[in-house]
């Protein structure tokens, strides 16, 4: 999409995830009668691209990005949310479902003191969950508690993502992208504090585990005793945590902007692991 437009652009961006909602929901068509419960499935897509000293943040779901900026009058580094969340427990979120769906009452449910869509899922935004995208899959033989009790005429979530779109500047030192999971424990700052106090080797890790002893505090309960908990068990303690880290080089994005080249940063020395990962860019 990108040859095609002639250069990035939010355009291309969300050309791009809603080609790959439009791939998902083939597969979903093509399995229907062998693997039903593939209608259920669903993931949130959070993004991120340079180029040209461009920064592009897109998002569909409830993940998150956060910036480290020095500040030039405290020297600190100042935590920046640059994502904005589609979570049914924001109340922008629920009036902008209930603006799309003025005749449906019941678009956005309170339920166990959470906020749902449809009483269902707590994101407005996805790639997948089709069984809320069209009435095709929301009947039998998905499970009974993804069907909802009346047809309806269009999609309940949609996969178009909200895209930021800023120059990066010499004082921006690096960005935090990480599922609800960590955001759910740690605050931005306090996410931001931890990456830059720490090295950078691991720091990654050490974000996944700060919020995991922070989950176990909730609980009541010892951070050796949650480790314990088998994975499939430990989703009723917490929600699953990602985050990769990319750290900035002005020098580099300057020069090889000027450059004009396709994309104005490589990654190099980077370590990838499951559910947790740190890269320097």
């Amino acid at each position: 999409f990108t040859s095609e437009h002639h250069g990035m652009s939010t355009a291309v961006i969300k050309k791009a995830f809603l080609a790959a909602e439009e791939e998902f929901l083939k597969l979903v068509r093509k399995q229907w009668l062998t693997k039903p419960q593939i209608a259920s499935v669903g993931s949130c897509c959070l993004a991120g691209i340079i180029c040209n000293g461009t920064l592009y943040i897109a998002n569909a779901g409830d993940s998150r990005v956060v910036l480290g900026r020095t500040n030039k009058a405290t020297k600190e580094v100042d935590a920046i949310q640059l994502s904005t969340e589609h979570n049914a427990s924001i109340e922008s979120v629920r009036e902008e479902l209930r603006s799309l769906h003025p005749d449906d009452s019941q678009i956005v449910v309170l339920k166990h003191k959470v906020w749902r869509v449809k009483g269902l899922i707590q994101v407005s935004r996805s790639i997948g969950d089709a069984y809320l995208k069209s009435a095709e899959f929301n009947k039998e033989p998905l499970l009974s508690k993804f069907r909802l009790p009346e047809p309806f005429s269009k999609p309940i979530l949609n996969a178009e993502p909200t895209v930021l779109v800023q120059k990066l500047c010499p004082q921006d030192q690096f960005l935090i992208f990480a599922s609800d999971g960590l955001w759910e424990h740690l605050s931005n700052q306090e996410a931001v504090d931890i990456v830059n106090q720490y090295p950078r080797q691991g720091v990654a890790r050490r974000l996944v585990k700060t919020a995991l002893q922070e989950a176990a505090k909730k609980r009541e309960m010892r951070y050796t005793d949650l480790k314990k908990i088998d994975r499939g068990v430990r989703r009723h303690f917490h929600d699953d945590i990602t985050v990769i880290i990319l750290f900035l080089y002005s020098r580099l994005i300057s020069k090889n902007s000027a450059r004009r080249s396709s994309l104005s940063i490589r990654g190099w020395g980077g370590t990838m692991q499951v559910n947790h990962s740190s890269n320097k860019i």
